[in-house]
């Protein structure tokens, strides 16, 4: 069973209003032994889903891995039985909560591979507002490596998916869904969040909340471990193409507009 954790009203408000906000002290001691072995069992079982998302000539190295929680019993853990899921009730503001898929993201010390600005959502087969994602690193995270929004970026414009090395459009098809605003190039206009993280903090966001992040130091790793969560209004969105990450087969058990009721997604909070 999952533990208790009430937030303040102004937290779930915050989260509402930008999309994003910062919790700290989510991860016990405990809780950050067991995720740092569920990573580093992680990192050396890689899924067929794993990726490297660097250059071959990057001096670091960036990979990631998805769903791997079901073979993960120190994921199990974290995703189940520690505050998450009812942070997550709460941030969405609904009743229940339910798994969606876990997520590991490793830059090793010296990365320059940069994350591109993006949204979650329009990569996924899932449809729906209430939803929540925490990053939770267990190395500590400076400002200059940790994970950026545009505040209020989650107000329901979806933007166009996009692959991080060579910015194809592989999902949606071209010119269906809006570009990217000039983010970067007027920083006036587009209102940044971004917090320093210690092992033990996490960042909450929305799937639709615009977000990127910078390489790593040349002594800075960066594992973080990343915990999706639906909630009530979240329903199954097929697409015509292969989801990442993908879910084969499940358009023959939900079909599209059903809740995500399977056991891939179990309830962790009700």
């Amino acid at each position: 069973m999952s533990r208790s954790r009430p937030l303040p009203d102004d937290t779930i408000q915050a989260y509402a209003r930008d999309g994003a906000v910062v919790l700290r002290g989510v991860l016990n001691a405990d809780d950050l032994r067991t995720l740092e072995a569920g990573i580093e069992h992680n990192l050396t079982h890689l899924s067929p889903l794993a990726l490297v998302a660097s250059e071959p000539d990057d001096p670091g190295r960036f990979v990631e891995d998805f769903c791997t929680w079901q073979t993960n019993p120190d994921y199990q853990r974290i995703l189940k039985e520690s505050a998450l899921p009812h942070l997550a009730a709460q941030l969405m503001q609904s009743r229940t909560a339910r798994l969606y898929h876990d997520h590991l993201l490793v830059k090793e010390a010296g990365t320059r591979q940069p994350t591109p600005w993006h949204q979650d959502q329009p990569y996924y087969n899932v449809g729906g507002r209430q939803n929540v994602s925490f990053w939770i690193p267990v190395d500590p995270v400076p400002l200059a490596s940790t994970l950026r929004f545009v505040a209020g970026s989650h107000d329901g414009t979806w933007y166009m998916p996009r692959t991080f090395r060579d910015q194809q459009a592989k999902w949606f098809p071209e010119g269906t869904l809006a570009e990217l605003p000039p983010i970067d190039a007027e920083p006036g206009t587009y209102r940044q969040l971004g917090w320093a993280l210690e092992p033990g903090d996490c960042v909450a966001f929305h799937m639709l909340s615009l977000h990127a992040s910078s390489g790593t130091g040349p002594g800075a790793r960066r594992r973080v471990f990343s915990a999706r969560y639906l909630g009530d209004d979240a329903v199954h969105a097929p697409r015509r193409w292969r989801t990442s990450p993908p879910f084969p087969d499940l358009d023959q058990r939900l079909p599209d507009g059903a809740a995500m009721d399977d056991p891939l997604f179990p309830l962790v909070w009700s």
